[in-house]
């Protein structure tokens, strides 16, 4: 048992001496890092232990395999290999030199080249085997015959004869080409064809530089004289490549790339042209369309595509079907390709997703940052691309109509010839160039005068990496081209109902890029497609709706104006005038707005989405900006309007008429006296502190539901997915998956989505109240009326000077401070009609009444308040001797005295009369008489002195809270950000009118707001 645990003791002392050895410590598993370069001299680098490793004897690393292997030494043949490794040993005389397959030694019959091997003089090859594959014992020089007819020379390995090139034999009837030629591009040509100097050098406008391509100077001559000679055609394409990657740019000099293309269009003129085009010459690219500027609205705007665009229904077409001819650098024909997938959309994508740009009426832009060495690596040349639309109908056969393309960077003279001034409201995408692309958009479909000054060309490439090398064609290029924005733009045809368009335009912009740091470098490209039509009938109509109803909204506004001075009995008009028409003109000009833009809004929604032949195309973003503003107009003016409507409800004067009078008690017997003394009953002020709780409570309730109202509109449009309806495509369906490409929204399809959705709601929820909930549950404005009957109180309302409301609660019973029973019987007797009616009138139920009161009455209204205003004042004005609580309760019993007695005619000079308003008044909202001698009691059954509530003003609310959501989402593009804004400002808003309304309450009616709850 000892020996046991000794030997467990020891075993564990073992294992904790292991533990500290580093063979049971953290390893961390690093190398050094090489690459091929770094493997120099007589080491390669091995790909399995990606390191640097040492060569054989008599060996040094590769060059042509880039380091990767070895290889002999100089003058050293491989003895021995097996595919891995190689044996190498020395020819044995200095006199011998190694054979081109490195595997012998061979007697030279000349001298022996730097590289160990033998080399025969110019006009020769090398001949080192006999015909069946032996060596020679000495290596023979064989000349290749220049003669007529064999008219041969070494290929470039110098190791067979070969025929000249025909340009030699046809310049020069030989191989060489004579002094008097010009060698250039390996071709040998006549003198004067072409100017003997070219501009090889490219212009990098937007750097302002100037480089000497490589490619120009080696190619451009000979391209353009094989084009003009021997009607080359890859020459003639090269020529044409060169002069796209010049952005199409010419001027008065001839011998750019451009200007050669241009000489030789002329000069081969009596050719004819291809496909019966004029513009295309035979042999030629097609790279203009004309010599001269003015084609471009008779080329765009004059005959429309013969098929037609269908949204819906059997005859549904949406597909846009683009084909593009692709050439290579040199000029090879390289393969008919479909646009789509990617050829000209630089940004990465899903198929599906890129696909999605050409289905017409859906708004497509696709926007990413590339990498500078990733386009380094990926276009090592650019690639030329000859875009067609395919025209397929039923009766013809398949079709291609070229696609015009609008270089934004091609140049004239040093002047930019596609860039101009949109005098519209696009204008404003003109403030920097960056945004250039988008104003041009616009005037892709705008016959102005801009248009007749484009010279509209054809090709296009999409990244340029080629001509920016300077020395020589492997070399980094000091600058790259970009083709950092393409747009493809269809117009509709005016007034067709059959979807007809107009041939689509491709305009490009191009980015120059200075080469510096390529791993950090990026550039910004986007690829979109869009769809316009002639707006400008839609805004001479707009313009005459607003003018007009501008006009209505003019003559509305001073019909309250005139109104407002008649109630507040001022005849003069002066600044207050003139400042009260313009805040209700804000309101009137407010709703004009509001009508214009929910009816366009509404206009495009449904015709957009609704129609199957295509008829209607959106506004362009950049168009949308003027119905932008006149949003925001509306939003401004009714801000305006509901301030106004909320200080003036703020600022009402009310008063509560208690009508109770005091009940006399029985004798009660004094103390020392044998007399009995009669007492009167106090009149409780409790009724009246009830009433104006409850005109306190009832001063901010609406028609609709805040709460629901916003989780309504929030259900519909993100739960259910109306949000759809307001993309930028042709699509109805209210749900999308989640891969499918998603268009960007339109500000005028969302403002009338969400302005109807909430409008609808909101009239849906008034309805419902006006209808079902105040008639069958609760109708708290007429419950109000009832309660002042049964409290025995009446109300006085002054929403101007001298016109107000008059709500009569004067008890029939005669008192209401009375206990549960005398209450229930009196309520008993009077629904058995065995009292009076309520209202002011016997024999009558009118209880509420507008009022125009004359200036005596509200002069003496005025001078019973006095001593209360001064106490609010300078405190120089206040009676330092009487108690503010004294005051307001003898200026509570005296007001309520005075008002009492005038309703009951107690004061003839104070008198009323009471009539019913005409249509007329009650139409335009004012009285035609003026209350000169007697107030005047309009009947008004509609209780409209709401209008001092928030219940009275639903419809300036609503639209305020419907501009509100709008403007807010058209600024921020996200519905529950503007519905949760929109409730906060709901919210702040009642509790701003129910502060400062109960403390105007307590002020006007002298109740005292500590017992308003």
């Amino acid at each position: 048992m000892a020996t046991g645990t000794l030997r467990d003791f020891m075993y564990v002392l073992f294992v904790i001496f292991l533990l500290k050895l580093k063979i049971f410590s953290g390893q961390q598993f690093s190398i050094a890092f090489q690459q091929p370069s770094d493997c120099r001299g007589e080491n390669y680098f091995d790909i399995s232990s990606l390191s640097c490793l040492k060569c054989g004897p008599n060996q040094t690393s590769s060059n042509v395999k880039s380091g990767l292997t070895c290889e002999c030494k100089t003058g050293f043949r491989v003895l021995v290999s097996n595919g891995e490794s190689i044996t190498c040993q020395q020819c044995p005389d200095d006199n011998q030199g190694v054979t081109q397959d490195g595997y012998g030694c061979i007697q030279c019959p000349g001298s022996v080249s730097e590289n160990g091997k033998c080399q025969c003089p110019k006009g020769s090859v090398l001949v080192e085997r006999d015909g069946n594959g032996n060596l020679l014992n000495i290596a023979r020089c064989e000349a290749c015959s220049a003669t007529e007819l064999s008219f041969s020379a070494p290929d470039t390995t110098s190791s067979r004869c070969v025929r000249c090139e025909n340009s030699f034999i046809n310049s020069s009837q030989s191989c060489v080409c004579g002094t008097s030629n010009i060698l250039a591009g390996g071709m040998c040509f006549s003198p004067n064809i072409l100017p003997t100097s070219v501009a090889s050098s490219v212009t990098y406008s937007q750097l302002a530089l100037v480089v000497p391509s490589a490619w120009f100077s080696s190619f451009m001559y000979s391209s353009s004289a094989a084009c003009l000679l021997f009607s080359n055609r890859t020459a003639c394409q090269a020529l044409g490549n060169m002069c796209v990657m010049n952005m199409h740019s010419f001027s008065s000099i001839t011998n750019d790339a451009c200007g050669l293309y241009n000489t030789i269009y002329r000069a081969t003129s009596a050719q004819g042209s291809s496909q019966d085009i004029s513009y295309w010459r035979s042999n030629l690219p097609w790279l203009y369309y004309g010599e001269q500027s003015g084609l471009a609205s008779r080329i765009l705007q004059t005959e429309p595509l013969p098929v037609g665009f269908s949204f819906k229904g059997a005859q549904k077409n949406t597909n846009i079907e683009l084909l593009a001819a692709v050439y290579s650098m040199r000029g090879d024909f390289l393969r008919w390709e479909s646009v789509g997938g990617g050829n000209l959309q630089l940004c990465p994508d899903t198929p599906a997703r890129q696909q999605s740009a050409f289905t017409f009426g859906t708004a497509y832009k696709q926007t990413c940052v590339l990498s500078v060495s990733e386009l380094l690596i990926g276009y090592p040349e650019p690639v030329f691309y000859d875009v067609f639309l395919v025209i397929q109908s039923a009766q013809e056969t398949r079709r291609l109509l070229a696609v015009p393309l609008l270089n934004v960077n091609q140049q004239f003279n040093g002047q930019f010839i596609n860039q101009g001034t949109v005098t519209d409201a696009a204008s404003i995408y003109m403030i920097i160039s960056s945004v250039c692309i988008e104003a041009l958009a616009l005037l892709c479909f705008a016959a102005g005068s801009n248009m007749n000054n484009w010279y509209l060309t054809r090709r296009l490439m999409l990244v340029d990496t080629l001509s920016g090398r300077e020395k020589s064609l492997s070399s980094t290029p000091r600058v790259i081209r970009v083709a950092s924005n393409i747009k493809i733009g269809f117009m509709l045809v005016p007034n067709t109902q059959k979807g007809q368009v107009y041939p689509p335009l491709l305009t490009v912009d191009f980015s120059d890029i200075l080469i510096t740091d390529p791993s950090t470098q990026t550039v910004t490209v986007s690829f979109s497609l869009e769809y316009t039509m002639d707006q400008n009938e839609a805004r001479i109509k707009t313009d005459i709706a607003l003018g007009v109803l501008g006009g209505v909204a003019v003559v509305h506004s001073l019909l309250k104006t005139a109104s407002w001075k008649r109630r507040i009995a001022s005849p003069l008009i002066d600044l207050q005038t003139i400042l009260k028409f313009l805040l209700f003109y804000a309101g009137d000009l407010a709703n004009v707005f509001f009508i214009i833009t929910v009816g366009t809004g509404l206009y495009w929604l449904i015709f957009f989405k609704a129609q199957q032949f295509v008829s209607v195309l959106l506004p362009l973003a950049a168009q949308e900006e003027r119905f932008v503003v006149y949003v925001g107009c509306a939003f401004a003016l009714k801000t305006v309007q509901f301030l106004h409507k909320l200080f003036v409800q703020l600022s009402v004067d009310i008063f509560f008429i208690d009508w109770e009078r005091p009940r006399s008690k029985a004798s009660k017997h004094v103390e020392g006296s044998g007399e009995g003394k009669s007492q009167a009953s106090p009149v409780s002020i409790w009724r009246t502190y009830f009433v104006a709780n409850e005109w306190n409570e009832i001063q901010t309730i609406r028609k609709i539901s805040p709460t629901f109202q916003v989780m309504a509109v929030l259900f519909f449009l993100e739960v259910v997915g109306f949000s759809s309806l307001a993309l930028r495509d042709p699509s109805s369906n209210l749900l999308r998956s989640p891969d499918a490409y998603t268009p960007p929204y339109s500000l005028i399809l969302r403002y009338g989505l969400a302005s109807a959705l909430w409008l609808s709601i909101g009239l849906i929820q008034i309805i419902f109240f006006t209808v079902f909930h105040e008639r069958f549950i609760e109708d708290k404005i007429r419950q109000f009326v009832d309660l002042c009957s049964i409290s025995n109180i009446s109300v006085l309302l002054f929403s101007h000077r001298c016109f107000g409301y008059y709500i009569h609660g004067r008890s029939v019973h005669g008192h209401a401070d009375t206990n549960m029973d005398e209450m229930n019987t009196n309520l008993k007797r009077e629904a058995d009609n065995l009292c009076g009616q309520r209202g002011l009138l016997p024999n009558s139920d009118t209880q509420t009444f507008q009022i125009s009161i004359t200036n005596r009455l509200r002069a003496q209204y005025d001078r019973i308040l006095e001593p209360l205003s001064r106490r609010n004042g300078p405190s120089r004005l206040m009676d330092a001797t009487a108690n503010s609580c004294e005051q307001s309760t003898k200026a509570y019993h005296t007001m309520n005295r005075f008002l009492g007695s005038i309703i009951d005619h107690a004061h003839r000079e104070m008198d009323y009369i009471v009539k019913d308003k005409l249509l007329f008044e009650r139409l335009v909202g004012m009285e035609f008489i003026e209350p000169l001698d007697k107030s005047i009691f309009y009947n008004d059954d509609s209780h409209s002195f709401a209008d001092v509530l928030f219940y009275g003003n639903e419809a300036v609310l609503l639209i305020f809270d419907t501009l509100f959501f709008c403007v807010v989402d058209l600024g921020s593009q996200n519905f529950i950000l503007a519905a949760v804004l929109t409730y906060l400002q709901q919210l702040i808003f009642r509790l701003i009118r129910n502060g400062i309304g109960r403390r105007n309450l307590a002020t006007k009616t002298l109740v005292d707001k500590r017992f308003l709850i």
